[in-house]
C-alpha cells in the first residue's frame, strides 16, 4: 500500500487531494496546525500530524516511509504583510523540501498557480517556458515564484521534485473564493472591472487533483506543469455563472480598468503607509485577475502526463446548485 504526506490537508485542494488517495487505497497523514485542522483531515480519512510550516521536525517525522510528499499549503490572500506571505510560501516551502529529504521521501509535488507569473501584464496562450515573476508587486504572486523557484532546483540524488500549476480553482466545498464573491455581489460591492469580458481558463478542484496525481506518477524532474478545465471562458460569463448556482444574480455595473488601477495603487499605498488591518478595498492583484486574459495551453501536461480533465464545467456547477440546495 502506498503512502502520502500532505500539507494544506485542511484546505480546498489539500482536502480534495486526501480524499482521492484514501478513495484509491492511499494511507494519509497530513499535517495540521491546529485540533480543528486535525479534526477536519482525520474525518477526510488522514492521520493527522500536529505542527505547522515552521516545524521541520514533525513533517519530517510525519512523512517517514512516504512515497509522495505533497505540498499544498500556502497563504493564498490578496494582500497582506510581505514578511507573513513570505514566512509560508517560501520558508514553508525551504521547510518542507527539508523535512521530505530528510524523512526520505522520493517525490515531492508542489501545488503552484499562474499568480507566480502575474506582474501586471495579461496572461496569454502561455505555456511553461513563460518566466516566473519573483519581481512580482504583489506578495502572492512574488512568494509563489520564489517558492516554485525553489522546488524545482532542489531535486538530486534520488529526491524529485515536480510543480503543477492550476488556474481559479473551483468547485463544490470552496469555503473561501465563491463564498466572498457571493458576499460581494450582494452588498453590491463586486463590479466588473473593464467589463469583465476577457478570456480566462479555470481549473476545477477535482482536475487540480487529478493534475498532482499524474505528476507524482509520471512527472519529468525539476518540471512544472499548468492544468486546467481546457475550456476557457469569459471572466464575467464565469463568475455569473457559479452565482447563479447559489441564487445570486449577477451585477450589472463597471469600473474601466485605469480608474481600478488608480484606486488599488492609492488604497495599497494608504494602508502601507498608515499600517491599516485588514484588505484595502481594491488591490492591484485584485484588478489583474479580474480584468487581464488569462489563457493557458497545457499541452505539456496532455504529453508528459497523459493529463485529461475529469470534471466539465457542466457537471461542475450542477454540482456548486445541489451544495447550496443542501446548505
Amino acid at each position: 500500500m502506498s503512502t502520502a504526506f500532505v500539507t494544506g490537508g485542511s484546505g480546498f485542494v489539500g482536502g480534495r487531494l486526501i480524499e482521492r488517495l484514501v478513495g484509491d487505497g492511499w494511507t494519509v497523514k497530513a499535517l495540521a496546525r491546529s485540533d480543528r485542522s486535525a479534526e477536519a483531515v482525520r474525518k477526510l480519512g488522514a492521520e493527522p500530524v500536529k505542527g505547522d510550516l515552521g516545524d521541520v521536525a514533525a513533517m519530517r517525522d510525519g512523512a517517514r516511509g512516504a512515497d509522495v510528499f505533497h505540498h499544498s499549503a500556502a497563504k493564498v490572500e490578496q494582500w497582506g504583510d510581505w514578511l507573513d506571505f513570505a514566512r509560508v510560501n517560501v520558508a514553508g516551502t525551504y521547510n518542507a523540501l527539508r523535512a521530505a529529504r530528510e524523512a526520505g521521501a522520493p517525490r515531492f509535488v508542489h501545488v503552484g498557480t499562474e499568480a507566480a507569473l502575474m506582474a501586471g501584464k495579461p496572461l496569454v496562450d502561455v505555456d511553461e517556458r513563460a518566466p516566473l515573476r519573483p519581481d512580482s508587486p504583489a506578495p502572492y504572486s512574488a512568494t509563489k515564484a520564489l517558492a516554485e523557484q525553489a522546488v524545482r532546483q532542489a531535486g538530486a540524488d534520488g529526491f524529485e521534485t515536480v510543480v503543477v500549476r492550476p488556474r481559479f480553482v473551483w468547485g463544490a466545498g470552496d469555503t473561501t473564493l465563491l463564498p466572498e464573491l457571493v458576499a460581494m455581489a450582494k452588498s453590491g460591492q463586486l463590479k466588473w472591472i473593464g467589463g469583465g469580458n476577457q478570456k480566462t481558463d479555470v481549473t476545477h478542484v477535482d482536475n487540480v487533483v487529478e493534475g498532482l496525481l499524474l505528476a507524482a506518477e509520471k512527472g519529468t524532474p525539476g518540471a512544472a506543469y499548468f492544468v486546467t478545465d481546457d475550456d476557457p471562458a469569459t471572466f464575467r460569463g464565469f463568475v455569473s455563472q457559479m452565482l447563479e448556482t447559489q441564487g445570486v444574480t449577477p451585477p450589472e455595473g463597471s469600473v474601466p480598468v485605469p480608474v481600478a488601477t488608480v484606486a488599488a495603487i492609492v488604497a495599497e499605498s494608504i494602508w502601507r503607509r498608515t499600517g491599516r488591518d485588514g484588505e484595502p478595498p481594491l488591490t492591484r492583484f485584485v484588478v489583474w485577475v479580474s480584468s487581464q486574459e488569462c489563457t493557458i495551453d497545457i499541452s505539456l501536461a496532455r504529453r508528459e502526463l497523459g493529463y485529461a480533465p475529469v470534471k466539465g464545467r457542466a457537471e461542475g456547477m450542477e454540482e456548486l446548485r445541489r451544495e447550496a440546495a443542501a446548505a
